[in-house]
């Protein structure tokens, strides 16, 4: 509840410092003055609300997100395991993945508008592109991090190649699958608004745009807040979805745990005792060769601890 509270806690603060610094005007080095203030933001955001042409908009941009994320997730994880797992496949596809992949996917557009008969069809193979690189190149990876002896032992077994790709190969590089489709899902959200933008009709990206050329910068700051959320919810989705289907992974993190107060005794016991008390006698051992104190598990046992969500 902590944790929440802090989030809770920095969101309002920086609201609270959005309004303060734009209902004074103030001028340093930015220009805070021609911002809009956090109450003209939410009395646009109301009124947005109130009208059809918002939710238009929102449903939309949510069609053409899911339908090119979707597209990407599965085309990206099919290419991935095959480039990694097939030297034919990474000969053949390889170079022209690699050719491509640098160029951004915000650059296609005159490339889908030559090439699809609707803006709407462009838009959605922009976004297919934008998540499906950042898939592929993490799902190569997580395949080929796999240890060989989980396929070993399940041709041990009598098991053939789909088998392994069933039992191994998939399962074993889902966390990595994962990592790229919550990076590629922030990807298309950029690229799907550039593109509306650019040739959209209709959706948060083209409403944001026209907001600004008609100088209703409340409106855009509506559009920015729209997007930001969606884009939050929905690579929240996907990070509880992986975890719904990695949940034979350990979820563990550091916990750094306190000296215990009778180490600590002990150690401020014995440290002047050993460094000035002299030989008793002639029989006695040499400092060196004194007893050393016999809890050093505790001692190692309290610098690192893992716990178990």
């Amino acid at each position: 509840m902590i944790r929440y509270a802090l989030r809770v806690l920095s969101l309002a603060a920086a609201l609270g410092l959005w309004q303060v610094l734009t209902s004074r005007d103030v001028d340093l080095w930015l220009r805070f003055s021609q911002f809009p203030t956090v109450t003209d933001v939410a009395r646009a955001f109301a009124d947005r609300l109130a009208g059809p042409d918002y939710w238009t908009d929102l449903t939309d941009s949510l069609t053409r997100i899911l339908t090119g994320f979707l597209l990407a997730a599965v085309l990206g994880v099919a290419t991935g395991v095959l480039v990694a797992r097939s030297r034919l496949a990474e000969d053949l596809l390889g170079p022209v993945l690699e050719v491509i992949r640098p160029v951004p996917a915000i650059a296609l557009v005159p490339v889908a508008i030559l090439l699809f008969p609707s803006n709407e069809q462009g838009i959605v193979f922009i976004t297919c592109t934008a998540a499906f690189f950042p898939v592929l190149v993490s799902t190569r990876h997580a395949v080929r991090a796999l240890t060989p002896t989980w396929e070993e032992a399940v041709r041990t077994m009598g098991g053939g190649r789909w088998r392994v790709l069933a039992s191994v190969v998939l399962p074993g590089a889902l966390p990595g699958v994962f990592g790229g489709l919550s990076v590629g899902i922030g990807v298309s959200w950029i690229c799907v608004i550039s593109a509306e933008m650019i040739s959209g009709q209709y959706g948060v990206g083209y409403r944001t745009w026209q907001d600004y050329t008609v100088v209703d910068y409340p409106g855009v700051f509506v559009g920015m807040v729209t997007i930001g959320v969606l884009g939050w919810l929905t690579s929240t989705a996907v990070e509880l979805l992986g975890r719904r289907l990695t949940h034979w992974l350990p979820r563990t993190g550091y916990v750094p745990a306190a000296r215990p107060r009778s180490a600590r005794r002990r150690a401020d016991a014995t440290a002047p005792a050993d460094t000035a008390a002299p030989p008793a006698g002639p029989g006695a051992p040499p400092a060196d060769t004194a007893a050393a104190p016999t809890h050093t598990d505790s001692e190692e046992a309290r610098d690192e601890h893992l716990v178990r969500d």
